[in-house]
């Protein structure tokens, strides 16, 4: 029978399973992290997870915490194996387990957030840290700041003692610590954001001097912000998963799957100290922007390239995509010729190799990570990821074709409907919006870009303009596969 996963349990745990060889008993909280996804676990818990086990960081380990309802249920599965989680590397020369350790506790969900606010108020607590999605720093697409009139953050404005928002709970948090004279944290992003940090800056400086401006002055004088890049491709976790956890022997209710690459990139620009990630591998280097825009144009540029396609020719996963005989062709030349010429090299790597290096890891089989699941949030994805790529194209004067056809699979997907004609269900904060601008947009494809949010001025930009249009009416008139066809071939 698997062993029930515990701190009780774990010299029980199957031989060859890794696991914390360190006292999870003398641990003491330095971070707080607010959503606790499968990527935080995978990837920064991990960090810390290993310079644990190499002797350090004992005083940095993790309090989760979420402000979300949803989060109680990830809260009521953790805490029931004392906030450990099993990270299973799937890669095709085969599979292996390690039981992570660095995270203690996970605050309660709870509105007004009085239990955050008070944990991120402890001067023990040095790094605030948060993966709250690329959509999630209410960022007004229009103006490129904070949005005030979302219905959260007016709340937050009008009550600051008990904010509905992470960020809210972040500037009461740093209220109370200037209070009682205590120094500010560091606000840690790792989002997939070019300025993770100077968003997040942004986000709480701007939400704090709605309400308190020499809070807001303080905040951004003594506070530190660092910007990071983060990569490692993380499926989300469902039956089959917590299945493959029960075949290795562990009964883990949130086991977390990935794949065996990681990188993570910080600016060294912390407030309180920090702990020492360099020594487990992580980059410290003052050029995250080099590394960031590599990653956010390769990777999550080029994960939007497959997906939308994928979608609209009923393909699962984004390895099925790169062995797909139209979609695959068509991904590969997209990066060569329009992405890959607007990113610079940074020391070890030129994007040409990091382009090969990312194709090789999309087509890994071993990692199940759904279309569907990439595919989510186009609306905060295509205009973080693509349209900074196509807007220096035109810039260059050089060829926007292959990413005037990603946007016209973008639109032709919101449409709500497959090349087989099945549905393809609501997958986007903004879908009923999107779903009217892409009918609309099937008889007059301009129709699309004329959603200002998202492209802004582009719709006056005739190259693209002129693609944009001709790729999508191909697509309701020939179908995907043989649009994705011809573009390879040209």
């Amino acid at each position: 029978m698997p062993v029930k996963l515990s701190n009780a349990t774990l010299n029980d745990l199957p031989e060859g399973v890794l696991r914390p060889t360190y006292d999870r008993t003398a641990l003491t909280p330095g971070i707080v992290h607010i959503g606790l996804g499968n990527f935080h676990r995978a990837h920064q818990a991990w960090y810390l997870h290993r310079l644990m086990q190499a002797g350090g960081a004992r005083d940095w380990a993790i309090i989760g915490a979420g402000v979300r309802p949803y989060d109680a249920d990830m809260r009521e599965r953790l805490l029931a194996q004392d906030c450990l989680t099993t990270l299973i590397e799937l890669d095709p020369a085969g599979t292996s387990a390690e039981v992570s350790g660095a995270m203690i506790d996970y605050l309660p969900i709870e509105e007004g957030n009085a239990s955050l606010i008070a944990a991120m108020s402890d001067p023990a607590i040095r790094i605030v840290a948060l993966t709250v999605t690329e959509g999630g720093y209410y960022v007004d697409r229009v103006t490129g700041g904070l949005d005030v009139e979302h219905p959260d953050i007016v709340h937050d404005i009008a009550n600051p003692a008990s904010p509905r928002t992470a960020f809210g709970a972040m500037v009461a948090a740093f209220s109370a610590r200037r209070a009682a004279g205590h120094a500010p944290f560091t606000g840690q992003s790792c989002d997939n954001l070019q300025g993770n940090g100077d968003i997040l800056r942004r986000t709480v400086v701007t939400l704090a001097r709605l309400t308190d401006d020499s809070l807001a002055d303080w905040i951004d004088r003594e506070g530190a912000f660092p910007n990071s890049m983060v990569d490692c491709i993380v499926p989300a976790t469902g039956p089959k998963e917590i299945a493959l956890a029960r075949e290795i022997g562990i009964d883990d209710a949130a086991p977390v799957t990935h794949e065996n690459f990681r990188q993570w990139v910080i600016e060294d620009r912390f407030c309180a100290g920090r702990p020492a990630w360099e020594e487990v591998g992580a980059t410290i280097t003052d050029d995250v922007h080099s590394y960031e825009t590599m990653k956010i144009r390769i990777l999550n540029a080029g994960h939007q390239v497959l997906a939308n396609a994928g979608e609209l020719l009923s393909v699962g996963s984004i390895s099925d995509c790169m062995t797909h005989s139209a979609i695959a062709p068509f991904f590969r030349k997209v990066e060569r010729d329009e992405i890959a010429p607007y990113v610079d090299a940074v020391p070890g790597m030129k994007p040409e190799d990091y382009a090969i290096l990312i194709e090789r890891r999309f087509a890994n089989p071993a990692i199940h990570d759904t279309v569907r699941r990439v595919a989510f949030d186009g609306s905060s994805r295509h205009t973080g990821f693509v349209l900074p790529v196509l807007r220096d194209a035109l810039a260059a004067g050089g060829s926007v074709e292959g990413l005037a056809l990603v946007e016209a699979l973008w639109a032709r997907m919101c449409a709500g409907g497959r090349d087989d004609g099945t549905v393809i269900e609501p997958n986007d904060p903004m879908w009923s919006q999107l779903v009217v601008a892409a009918l609309e947009a099937k008889e007059r494809p301009m129709a699309w870009l004329e959603q200002e949010r998202f492209y802004g001025d582009l719709a006056q930009a005739a190259p693209f303009a002129e693609a944009f249009s001709r790729w999508l009416t191909r697509l309701w008139s020939e179908g995907t596969e043989s649009v994705l066809k011809a573009y390879a071939a040209a």
